[in-house]
């Protein structure tokens, strides 16, 4: 399920067996890329263009041009109505303090070094965990301190990674 907030409404969206339910209602509607940015929908026999103004994939939240009326998108995927849920955040402006491994695995490879600047969003490290390889991003601001592992190193779920100021 994802759950969509345009101007201020909020809408569930998920798909049931290849079908589009907003709100547990069926929606139907014929959408046809006009370019990587623009889009032409016709719903309800109503014709649309639609134009992505902006789009800021860490946050999710976008910009939309819908037949020249502006409408900002923010969407919250499974994960993110989870945190949600359990009272956690994905602030934007949280600062980060240290990364400690989200799972057993093996650092395969390292993105950052001591004194990089580091954005929420970032990519830190590559994180091998069975057989997939996972990229572990920042989920705040802040300047690397200190890596406490090396490429290679095998680590368990909760050990130390890294140290941010």
């Amino acid at each position: 399920m994802l759950k969509a907030i345009i101007n201020d409404q909020t809408f569930e969206v998920s798909d049931e067996k290849g079908e589009i339910l907003v709100n547990n209602q069926p929606f139907t509607w014929d959408f046809r890329d006009i370019s990587d940015t623009h889009f032409h929908i016709i719903k309800d026999n109503k014709s649309y263009n639609a134009e992505l103004v902006e789009a800021n994939y860490a946050e999710k939240i976008f910009r939309l041009k819908v037949n020249d009326k502006i409408h900002t998108v923010n969407l919250k995927n499974r994960t993110d109505l989870i945190l949600e849920k359990m009272g956690l955040s994905n602030s934007a402006s949280a600062k980060l303090n240290n990364l400690k491994a989200p799972m057993p695995g093996l650092i395969y490879e390292m993105k950052v070094k001591v004194g990089d600047e580091v954005k929420k969003g970032d990519v830190l490290m590559i994180l091998v965990a069975m057989k997939m390889e996972n990229a572990i991003k920042a989920v705040g601001d802040g300047i690397v301190k200190s890596i406490k592992t090396n490429t290679g190193d095998s680590v368990e779920k909760g050990q130390l990674i890294m140290e941010f100021e």
